[in-house]
């Protein structure tokens, strides 16, 4: 058997530094409520709706009643969309399909979802990191990013909820005639007015990135869509996997979108933005600043950070902590259940009391 630094002798060199991607599953943590992943608090799939008869068969690498199902939520067309396990692969799928390895680079403006750079890494990718201004919203000057094949730009923003405007988005697919554009719209459920799928007949090298993770409730399915132009989406289904989706898949994913899942996506989405309401109010006087939320989640900074995290901790509720130097003292919440919900709330309230009182 070989010894173990034998095995580490064979990583890549360029990995040998790599820290990887601090997901809430990785952190882990003992806790009675978690609000640390923005998952939905709503459990809706009857596993016994899904049809088992040919789980003995492949499936298709396109399950098209799936696909179609999705263009027809998206307005868009069948050619437009690829179906990915997760929005995670299409980022990967991306990379690996239009990027050189020790030649090309991508950027993404941050701080935002830290898989763009760890898979930027993984795959031999240089990336650029620009800043967001203070308010986060898109820089001015971002010249140094031009020629990166892939710019990468999270709206809603994760984890800070902010919105990045269609017009300013449209101003970024104007000024970037060289790469693809990603707009990774995990969130986008929550502010659908701000999609800007619609740009994609008009932009060819624009990409969309979605997923059934967040509003429609299916984190644990891991189904998500890359949209884009028949150019970009032909040559993705090159370098993606055989059999990417699986049976049980496709059956519950088609579910979720039919006029009924889609009907109750809306209501269940609609109760995430009334509780996202009531926490924010909550935090104000106790957090220095609440950020606007578009998604089903609320970014907040305290003078005393330390001091919330304990207080969560001591009543068990895992939050999501950031350690970047632009995050330092902000935590982020996920919107829960009504009683997941209320608890934090309370917590608030009692905290907001004893401050009161000294």
């Amino acid at each position: 058997m070989a010894k173990e630094n034998s095995i580490v002798s064979l990583l890549r060199e360029d990995l040998s530094d790599l820290k990887p991607y601090q997901s809430a599953r990785r952190i882990g943590g003992k806790g009675k409520i978690f609000i640390n992943a923005n998952e939905s608090p709503f459990a809706n799939v009857d596993l016994g709706a899904v049809n088992f008869d040919t789980i003995n068969r492949y499936p298709e690498q396109q399950p098209e009643r799936l696909v179609e199902a999705y263009a027809n939520y998206a307005n868009v067309e069948p050619q437009n969309v690829v179906c990915t396990r997760g929005a995670d692969e299409a980022i990967e799928l991306l990379i690996r399909t239009f990027c050189n390895v020790g030649k090309d680079s991508i950027s993404y403006f941050a701080p935002s979802y830290g898989m763009y750079q760890i898979s930027a890494k993984t795959c031999g990718i240089r990336s650029i990191q620009v800043p967001f201004n203070d308010d986060y919203t898109l820089p001015s000057d971002w010249s140094n990013t031009e020629k990166s094949k892939l710019t990468f730009i999270c709206n809603p923003n994760n984890p800070t909820g902010t919105i990045i405007t269609p017009s300013d988005i449209k101003a970024v697919l104007n000024r970037t005639p060289f790469g693809l554009v990603v707009v990774d719209e995990a969130y986008i459920d929550f502010s659908i007015e701000n999609t800007v799928t619609d740009l994609v007949k008009e932009y060819p090298n624009l990409v969309v990135l979605r997923t059934l993770s967040k509003a429609f409730a299916l984190a644990g399915l891991r189904c998500g869509f890359l949209i884009s132009s028949p150019q970009v989406t032909q040559q993705v289904l090159k370098v993606l996997a055989p059999y990417p989706v699986s049976v049980p898949v496709e059956q519950i994913a088609t579910q979720a979108l039919s006029s009924t899942g889609i009907t109750l996506m809306k209501q269940q989405r609609q109760l995430i933005e009334q509780n996202r309401q009531l926490l924010m109010d909550a935090l104000i006087g106790i957090a220095q600043k609440v950020l606007p939320s578009a998604s089903n989640f609320v970014y907040a900074e305290f003078d005393d950070a330390d001091a919330i995290w304990s207080e969560l901790v001591d009543q068990e509720i895992i939050a999501r902590r950031y350690v970047v130097e632009k995050l330092k003292n902000g935590i982020r919440f996920t919107i829960g259940s009504t009683a997941e919900n209320y608890t934090l709330i309370n917590l608030f309230n009692n905290i907001k009391q004893l401050k009161d009182e000294q």
